[in-house]
């Protein structure tokens, strides 16, 4: 993984799709504007009480897909990172920070909505679409 990642992933304003499924495979997306890539390795995000968060509580395993539109369909850049949440806070200071980071960027209303914080090891990373090109090509 590179910094082009880590900026690609970072750029705001953006909105990345979360993917999730329950224990019984039910699955779910979701829009979030609000995820960040704190080192090549782990993702840091903030849910409310929502299907999203039910799911990964019941099955860790997630996908995080971004996407940025070009002139035409070849040319949209993102990328899908596989990811496996390893920590979910309801109290505390990485609550604190991403409540604060969310009320700056969208107000205090949207940063009372946040009930966890919660962190990701990013498990795999693939092309938005599979051309047989490395993700790198497609950010």
């Amino acid at each position: 993984m590179t910094k082009q990642l880590m900026d690609f992933f970072n750029k705001q304003p953006r909105l990345g799709v979360l993917s999730t499924a329950n224990k019984d495979g039910k699955v779910n997306a979701a829009y979030f504007g609000s995820p960040r890539m704190i080192d090549e390795k782990t993702i840091f995000m903030g849910l409310g009480k929502n299907r999203s968060l039910e799911n990964l509580q019941q099955n860790p395993n997630a996908v995080f897909m971004i996407m940025e539109p070009g002139q035409s369909l070849p040319e949209w850049k993102g990328v899908r990172i596989y990811i496996r949440m390893t920590d979910c806070q309801t109290s505390g200071e990485k609550l604190d920070a991403i409540r604060a980071g969310i009320a700056e960027a969208a107000g205090e209303k949207a940063s009372k909505m946040i009930h966890a914080a919660l962190t990701f090891s990013i498990e795999e990373i693939r092309p938005l679409a599979d051309f047989g090109q490395g993700w790198e090509k497609s950010i």
